[in-house]
């Protein structure tokens, strides 16, 4: 979700009724070496609570050093990304590369677990690939170090997305281990996550791309937001989005979740150059009235 999940996405989650917030992940290398846009990054609302960094990083040291400074900015816990796919994070050893050297993975949790004052989680995936499935061994190794829980993307690196998730693989982690279980993968609605709390046993449901564009997802009373329920969600993140990040930068920034919030109604080049051509968020709100036929 990095990319998408920022303070004003988070904060229409949460309004929603997301349980628990987690950051865009944050790069070791970036709290070592600083980066231009890494304060806004950090930022998080009270209101977010409870609500977690996510690092990840290949080299233990560093990646301990940037938890022990990014505990100092509040966070409720520290959760360690070795699920991610992307080539330039896996592909250097972070991320679901970490799934290849399970040793690595016991030394940053122990050093992490003995060093910081807050709780450690981790999310991991199934394995490198269909030939290295590990999640078992990784899931104990997670736990025997002392993380307070652990979330599964059900697919492997080599997945990435494709596919379908194998739930099956998340009940038997369920199964083996004491500490709170956290499924992930193919959520697509509210039910359909209260059924896979029941059919899986997990303690609880991480929804990520299925949000974006649909925050109501977290909202058991909304399951087809009407066009109201959209223009008024969509007005609250684009002032969220302006007060972040300033008024052009934020609009332009906002382009990537309206794309998904108008899919249906963005049904012409015409119309998608007008909007994303829009960068004052006045003239944005007053074209999606119009799209919207609200008028």
């Amino acid at each position: 979700m990095d990319g998408y999940s920022d303070l004003p996405f988070r904060l229409i989650c949460k309004q929603q009724g997301s349980s628990l917030s987690f950051s865009e992940f944050i790069n070791g290398i970036d709290i070592k070496n600083g980066h231009p846009h890494l304060r806004t990054k950090l930022l998080f609302s009270e209101k977010e609570r409870p609500f977690a960094y996510q690092i990840f990083d290949d080299n233990p040291e560093r990646l301990v050093n940037a938890a022990i400074e990014l505990q100092n900015y509040g966070p409720d816990f520290i959760d360690v990304n070795m699920g991610c796919s992307a080539r330039n994070v896996s592909n250097r050893g972070a991320g679901a590369g970490l799934l290849k050297e399970p040793k690595k993975i016991a030394l940053i949790i122990d050093r992490l677990v003995h060093t910081l004052d807050i709780p450690i989680t981790a999310k991991i995936r199934l394995g490198w690939d269909d030939n290295s499935k590990n999640y078992l061994d990784v899931a104990r190794i997670i736990e025997e170090n002392g993380a307070s829980a652990i979330s599964i993307h059900a697919r492997t690196r080599k997945q990435e997305y494709s596919g379908i998730a194998d739930w099956y693989a998340i009940a038997e982690v369920k199964q083996k281990v004491r500490i709170p279980v956290i499924g992930n993968g193919d959520i697509s609605s509210y039910s359909e996550a209260q059924s896979r709390i029941k059919e899986y046993g997990v303690d609880a449901v991480m929804v990520g791309r299925a949000a974006i564009g649909n925050p109501w997802i977290f909202n058991p009373l909304i399951s087809n937001p009407s066009d109201d329920d959209k223009y008024s969600l969509i007005l609250n993140h684009i002032k969220l989005m302006t007060t972040h990040y300033g008024e052009p930068i934020g609009i332009r920034m906002f382009r990537k979740h309206l794309s998904k919030y108008l899919s249906q109604f963005l049904i012409t080049s015409e119309i998608r150059k007008q909007i994303f051509s829009i960068t004052r968020e006045k003239e944005l709100i007053l074209y999606i009235r119009q799209l919207l036929r609200l008028e």
